[in-house]
Protein backbone atom coordinates (compact mmCIF):
# COMPACT_ATOMS: atom_id res chain seq x y z
CA UNK A 1 0.00 0.00 0.00
CA UNK A 2 0.98 3.65 -0.41
CA UNK A 3 3.25 5.02 2.32
CA UNK A 4 1.36 7.47 4.57
CA UNK A 5 4.39 9.81 4.45
CA UNK A 6 3.78 10.54 0.76
CA UNK A 7 0.49 11.91 -0.52
CA UNK A 8 -0.02 10.82 -4.16
CA UNK A 9 -2.60 13.60 -4.59
CA UNK A 10 0.02 16.23 -3.65
CA UNK A 11 3.26 14.67 -4.78
CA UNK A 12 6.43 16.78 -4.57
CA UNK A 13 8.04 15.36 -7.71
CA UNK A 14 11.41 17.09 -7.17
CA UNK A 15 11.84 15.50 -3.73
CA UNK A 16 10.39 12.23 -4.99
CA UNK A 17 13.04 12.04 -7.73
CA UNK A 18 15.94 13.36 -5.64
CA UNK A 19 15.35 10.69 -2.98
CA UNK A 20 14.72 7.98 -5.63
CA UNK A 21 11.46 7.16 -3.92
CA UNK A 22 8.87 4.60 -5.02
CA UNK A 23 5.13 4.67 -4.57
CA UNK A 24 2.38 2.21 -5.41
CA UNK A 25 -1.32 1.77 -4.76
CA UNK A 26 -4.68 1.39 -6.46
CA UNK A 27 -7.86 3.37 -7.07
CA UNK A 28 -11.33 2.09 -7.89
CA UNK A 29 -12.38 2.71 -11.49
CA UNK A 30 -15.71 3.99 -10.13
CA UNK A 31 -13.78 6.76 -8.33
CA UNK A 32 -12.06 7.90 -11.54
CA UNK A 33 -15.03 9.69 -13.11
CA UNK A 34 -13.62 10.22 -16.60
CA UNK A 35 -12.44 6.61 -16.91
CA UNK A 36 -15.73 5.33 -15.49
CA UNK A 37 -17.66 7.43 -18.02
CA UNK A 38 -15.62 5.83 -20.83
CA UNK A 39 -16.82 2.37 -19.88
CA UNK A 40 -19.75 0.54 -21.39
CA UNK A 41 -23.10 1.47 -19.79
CA UNK A 42 -24.22 -1.25 -17.40
CA UNK A 43 -27.46 -1.77 -19.38
CA UNK A 44 -25.78 -1.64 -22.80
CA UNK A 45 -26.83 -3.84 -25.67
CA UNK A 46 -28.02 -3.52 -29.20
CA UNK A 47 -31.76 -2.72 -29.40
CA UNK A 48 -31.93 -5.44 -32.04
CA UNK A 49 -30.01 -8.11 -30.10
CA UNK A 50 -31.56 -11.54 -30.19
CA UNK A 51 -34.19 -12.17 -27.51
CA UNK A 52 -33.32 -15.81 -27.09
CA UNK A 53 -32.81 -18.09 -24.13
CA UNK A 54 -29.09 -18.35 -24.87
CA UNK A 55 -28.52 -14.59 -25.15
CA UNK A 56 -25.36 -13.53 -23.33
CA UNK A 57 -26.28 -11.89 -19.99
CA UNK A 58 -24.97 -8.40 -19.32
CA UNK A 59 -22.47 -8.04 -16.47
CA UNK A 60 -23.74 -6.72 -13.17
CA UNK A 61 -22.04 -3.36 -12.57
CA UNK A 62 -22.90 -0.15 -10.76
CA UNK A 63 -21.36 3.16 -9.74
CA UNK A 64 -20.86 1.70 -6.25
CA UNK A 65 -18.65 -1.15 -7.56
CA UNK A 66 -15.26 -0.63 -5.90
CA UNK A 67 -13.84 -4.08 -6.69
CA UNK A 68 -12.48 -3.24 -10.15
CA UNK A 69 -9.40 -1.10 -9.60
CA UNK A 70 -6.49 0.59 -11.37
CA UNK A 71 -3.21 -0.67 -9.91
CA UNK A 72 -0.23 1.68 -10.30
CA UNK A 73 3.46 2.04 -9.43
CA UNK A 74 5.66 5.16 -9.65
CA UNK A 75 9.45 5.51 -9.34
CA UNK A 76 11.33 8.82 -9.16
CA UNK A 77 14.90 9.32 -10.35
CA UNK A 78 17.54 11.87 -11.35
CA UNK A 79 19.44 11.52 -14.62
CA UNK A 80 22.76 13.36 -15.06
CA UNK A 81 22.74 15.01 -18.51
CA UNK A 82 25.19 17.73 -19.58
CA UNK A 83 26.22 18.51 -16.04
CA UNK A 84 22.61 18.84 -14.88
CA UNK A 85 20.35 16.51 -12.95
CA UNK A 86 17.14 15.89 -14.86
CA UNK A 87 13.99 14.99 -12.91
CA UNK A 88 12.24 11.82 -14.12
CA UNK A 89 9.41 9.55 -13.06
CA UNK A 90 8.49 6.11 -14.36
CA UNK A 91 4.80 5.23 -14.11
CA UNK A 92 3.08 1.90 -14.75
CA UNK A 93 -0.61 1.16 -14.34
CA UNK A 94 -2.95 -1.74 -15.11
CA UNK A 95 -6.69 -2.31 -15.03
CA UNK A 96 -9.46 -4.45 -16.50
CA UNK A 97 -12.03 -2.07 -17.95
CA UNK A 98 -15.41 -2.86 -19.52
CA UNK A 99 -15.79 -1.14 -22.88
CA UNK A 100 -18.59 -1.28 -25.47
CA UNK A 101 -17.88 -3.29 -28.60
CA UNK A 102 -18.45 -1.04 -31.58
CA UNK A 103 -19.65 -3.96 -33.66
CA UNK A 104 -22.24 -5.73 -31.49
CA UNK A 105 -22.66 -2.98 -28.81
CA UNK A 106 -22.24 -5.53 -26.01
CA UNK A 107 -19.74 -5.25 -23.12
CA UNK A 108 -16.11 -6.10 -23.82
CA UNK A 109 -13.49 -6.79 -21.13
CA UNK A 110 -10.26 -5.02 -22.04
CA UNK A 111 -6.90 -5.20 -20.24
CA UNK A 112 -5.32 -1.73 -20.27
CA UNK A 113 -1.62 -1.23 -19.51
CA UNK A 114 0.35 2.00 -19.10
CA UNK A 115 4.16 2.18 -19.09
CA UNK A 116 5.41 5.77 -19.38
CA UNK A 117 8.51 7.81 -18.53
CA UNK A 118 7.99 11.47 -17.62
CA UNK A 119 10.66 14.16 -17.85
CA UNK A 120 9.93 17.21 -15.70
CA UNK A 121 11.30 20.60 -16.78
CA UNK A 122 11.12 24.12 -15.35
CA UNK A 123 9.01 25.92 -17.97
CA UNK A 124 6.51 25.57 -20.81
CA UNK A 125 9.12 26.96 -23.21
CA UNK A 126 11.59 24.23 -22.32
CA UNK A 127 8.89 21.57 -22.57
CA UNK A 128 7.87 22.80 -26.04
CA UNK A 129 11.49 22.92 -27.20
CA UNK A 130 12.26 19.30 -26.40
CA UNK A 131 8.84 17.69 -26.74
CA UNK A 132 9.28 16.88 -30.43
CA UNK A 133 12.70 15.37 -29.81
CA UNK A 134 11.63 12.58 -27.47
CA UNK A 135 9.05 9.82 -27.26
CA UNK A 136 8.81 10.32 -23.51
CA UNK A 137 6.29 12.68 -21.94
CA UNK A 138 7.61 16.14 -21.03
CA UNK A 139 5.80 17.94 -18.19
CA UNK A 140 6.35 21.24 -16.44
CA UNK A 141 7.44 20.78 -12.84
CA UNK A 142 4.81 22.03 -10.41
CA UNK A 143 4.89 22.51 -6.65
CA UNK A 144 2.78 19.36 -6.33
CA UNK A 145 1.41 16.76 -8.72
CA UNK A 146 -1.94 14.97 -8.49
CA UNK A 147 -0.79 11.48 -9.38
CA UNK A 148 -4.36 10.18 -9.54
CA UNK A 149 -5.19 12.63 -12.33
CA UNK A 150 -2.03 11.65 -14.18
CA UNK A 151 -2.80 7.93 -13.89
CA UNK A 152 -6.34 8.54 -15.16
CA UNK A 153 -5.05 10.64 -18.08
CA UNK A 154 -2.68 7.89 -19.15
CA UNK A 155 -5.31 5.16 -18.78
CA UNK A 156 -7.68 7.14 -21.03
CA UNK A 157 -4.95 7.57 -23.65
CA UNK A 158 -4.26 3.82 -23.56
CA UNK A 159 -7.87 2.83 -24.34
CA UNK A 160 -8.42 1.38 -27.84
CA UNK A 161 -9.95 3.84 -30.31
CA UNK A 162 -12.42 1.27 -31.66
CA UNK A 163 -12.96 -1.53 -29.12
CA UNK A 164 -14.24 -4.75 -30.70
CA UNK A 165 -14.53 -8.40 -29.76
CA UNK A 166 -12.32 -10.76 -31.75
CA UNK A 167 -15.52 -12.79 -32.12
CA UNK A 168 -18.74 -11.18 -30.92
CA UNK A 169 -20.69 -13.30 -28.36
CA UNK A 170 -23.94 -12.91 -30.29
CA UNK A 171 -24.84 -12.76 -33.95
CA UNK A 172 -25.02 -9.25 -35.32
CA UNK A 173 -28.54 -8.26 -36.31
CA UNK A 174 -29.24 -5.26 -38.54
CA UNK A 175 -32.58 -3.75 -39.50
CA UNK A 176 -33.31 -2.31 -42.95
CA UNK A 177 -36.89 -1.09 -42.90
CA UNK A 178 -39.02 -4.17 -42.22
CA UNK A 179 -36.22 -6.56 -43.14
CA UNK A 180 -34.11 -8.07 -40.34
CA UNK A 181 -30.73 -9.50 -41.32
CA UNK A 182 -28.38 -11.57 -39.17
CA UNK A 183 -24.78 -11.31 -40.33
CA UNK A 184 -22.06 -13.86 -39.75
CA UNK A 185 -18.75 -12.55 -38.40
CA UNK A 186 -17.01 -13.42 -41.67
CA UNK A 187 -19.63 -12.02 -44.03
CA UNK A 188 -18.60 -9.47 -46.62
CA UNK A 189 -19.65 -6.02 -45.29
CA UNK A 190 -21.89 -5.42 -48.33
CA UNK A 191 -23.20 -8.94 -48.77
CA UNK A 192 -26.31 -8.36 -46.66
CA UNK A 193 -27.37 -5.44 -48.85
CA UNK A 194 -27.99 -7.86 -51.69
CA UNK A 195 -30.83 -9.39 -49.71
CA UNK A 196 -32.68 -6.09 -49.85
CA UNK A 197 -32.65 -5.98 -53.64
CA UNK A 198 -35.43 -7.63 -55.62
CA UNK A 199 -34.87 -9.22 -58.97
CA UNK A 200 -36.69 -8.04 -62.08
CA UNK A 201 -39.25 -10.84 -61.75
CA UNK A 202 -40.14 -9.64 -58.24
CA UNK A 203 -39.48 -12.98 -56.53
CA UNK A 204 -37.59 -11.32 -53.67
CA UNK A 205 -34.20 -12.76 -54.60
CA UNK A 206 -31.05 -10.83 -55.39
CA UNK A 207 -31.06 -8.93 -58.66
CA UNK A 208 -28.04 -10.32 -60.50
CA UNK A 209 -26.97 -8.11 -63.39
Amino acid sequence: MTSPAIDPLRLNVAHFATDAQQLDGDWAIAELSRLADSECPADAGSPLRAKTADAVPLPSRSASDLTRRVRWHAVGSLRPVGGEQQIWMHLTADAEVVLQCQRCLLPLDEAVHVDRHFHFVDSEETAAAIDDETEDEVLVLQKSLNLRDLVEDEMLLALPLVPRHDVCPEKITMQFGDVEIVEAETAHPFASLALLRKDKDGDGGPDIV
